[in-house]
């Protein structure tokens, strides 16, 4: 389970960070490479163009870390939204240039199979985004296949508020297919980088 983090934490890593601090980017990828890494082979169902898109990510935190605005979320959330641009900008350029090279498939299918990816990513990053009696709750529902009243008694919780903290979760993750992912680029497109 992904472990959330304090804003005064996350304040201070983006400072630490800004003065070029290595153990800053140490610890800032020892607590999100296995996110990171997740979303994007999520995207690629690729191990090494994951690697390439974790390394890209905290590149670009590393070079731009004022880029960060913490009046937008948490550290955690735009982190994986950076993973989500690049994974998606990258899935664009590779298929876009199998199309090319194989003449096999289209442009719609292209655009399919983005946003397939993109949807799963979207759904990925609002479960790791969400808040954690949220994403608790979630997970005890759907990994370990607890109905609401064993998820309230593993929760320590009421009956109520397991029943609301599920519905929450579940509206939330259900706009993952309704909205587009934040970032990407509009049909036609492929991508932009970080």
């Amino acid at each position: 389970m992904a472990k959330d983090t304090p804003p005064r934490w996350d304040r201070r890593m983006q400072q630490r960070l800004a003065r070029g601090e290595a153990a800053a980017l140490g610890e800032l990828y020892d607590r999100f490479a296995s996110l990171v890494h997740s979303l994007a082979h999520r995207v690629l169902d690729d191990d090494d163009a994951a690697d390439q898109v974790t390394r890209e990510v905290f590149g670009y935190i590393w070079e731009n870390p004022d880029a960060y605005d913490p009046k937008q979320g948490n550290l955690r959330a735009w982190v994986a939204r950076l993973t989500q641009r690049q994974a998606v900008h990258r899935l664009r350029q590779s298929e876009a240039e199998a199309y090319a090279e194989r003449g096999e498939g289209s442009a719609e299918e292209l655009e399919q199979k983005v946003r397939r990816a993109s949807v799963a990513a979207r759904a990925d990053y609002i479960v790791t985004s969400m808040p954690t009696p949220l994403r608790q709750a979630l997970e005890l529902a759907y990994f370990q296949r607890r109905d609401y009243r064993q998820t309230a008694a593993d929760l320590g919780v009421t009956e109520d508020e397991a029943r609301r903290r599920l519905r929450l979760g579940l509206q939330l993750l259900s706009t993952a297919n309704t909205r587009p992912l934040e970032g990407s680029s509009p049909p036609g497109s492929y991508g932009r980088p970080l």
